[in-house]
């Protein structure tokens, strides 16, 4: 009963906030690209044009205020979804007795160590990223797009994909630490780089099944609600709603998992 009140007031919104998302995204940025297109057909300096430009620059702007407000929604609801998850789940896994209220108390306690431990994280994942650009345009320079050199990209692909998946599963049972223990940011991934060493197969198989299913439903919203695709006699508002669900389950039962990946 307590991790469906949970559910209902903070994952189920998140999982609402994610999927409209793409919606929006695609109907925003696809007025971006028929005005651009206009653009380019219509002779500068000519009033159409300058019609076209001014909408162009206030849908740009539109399209950047809708992300802010997505990104901070987004972060708002990841935040409060996990720490009420983790601390319930930790206190069922630890046979403490928890209400529902008590749970929601426990959110202004975590916050500020799952915002450091969310930035640490960023600034991890962006300095990777970085560093993988770098050496893209190293390798791009040195061998000049060479045919018997492809290998190698191949090889730097599968280096690149290893850590992404390396820095997220850290960065998942981190945010785990950040709740039940006081440590977050730093202290909370290298405790984690620490306690997973054993288990890093394992944990690699769990989040890369928790990846896959998450973009098998995201790929089925597009298919059947951004885009219409009928699979059916269901309608895009009853597929919304089965994503909305198998979303929202699945963002559930991955807090579940990291969580008690923790304490084993």
């Amino acid at each position: 009963q307590r991790i469906r009140k949970i559910t209902l007031t903070l994952i189920l919104p998140l999982s609402f906030i994610f999927l409209i998302h793409i919606e929006l995204s695609n109907i925003l940025f696809g007025n971006i690209v028929k005005n651009t297109q206009q653009m380019m057909e219509t002779p500068q300096g000519t009033p159409q044009y300058r019609t076209l430009s001014n909408m162009f620059s206030s849908e740009w702007t539109t399209f950047i205020l809708f992300k802010l407000i997505y990104f901070t929604f987004l972060l708002i609801f990841s935040l409060l979804s996990t720490s009420t998850v983790v601390y319930t789940i930790a206190s069922i896994y630890t046979a403490r007795e928890v209400i529902f209220s008590k749970v929601m108390t426990i959110v202004p306690k975590v916050w500020k160590r799952l915002m450091i431990s969310f930035l640490c994280t960023f600034a991890a994942f962006f300095v990777y990223n970085i560093m993988v650009v770098l050496v893209v345009i190293i390798w791009a320079l040195t061998t000049r797009g060479r045919s018997d050199e492809v290998g190698l990209f191949v090889v730097l692909a599968v280096f690149y994909f290893a850590g992404f998946v390396y820095l997220t599963v850290i960065w998942n049972l981190a945010s785990v630490v950040t709740v039940v223990e006081d440590s977050c940011g730093i202290g909370a991934m290298l405790k984690i780089n620490t306690l997973i060493r054993g288990k890093m197969g394992l944990s690699v198989v769990i989040f890369l099944k928790l990846l896959v299913s998450f973009g098998l439903i995201q790929f089925l919203f597009k298919k059947t609600v951004v885009h219409g695709l009928r699979l059916g006699s269901m309608d895009r508002t009853l597929y919304g709603i089965v994503c909305l669900v198998l979303f929202s389950q699945l963002y559930l039962f991955q807090l579940v998992i990291q969580t008690v990946l923790y304490f084993v």
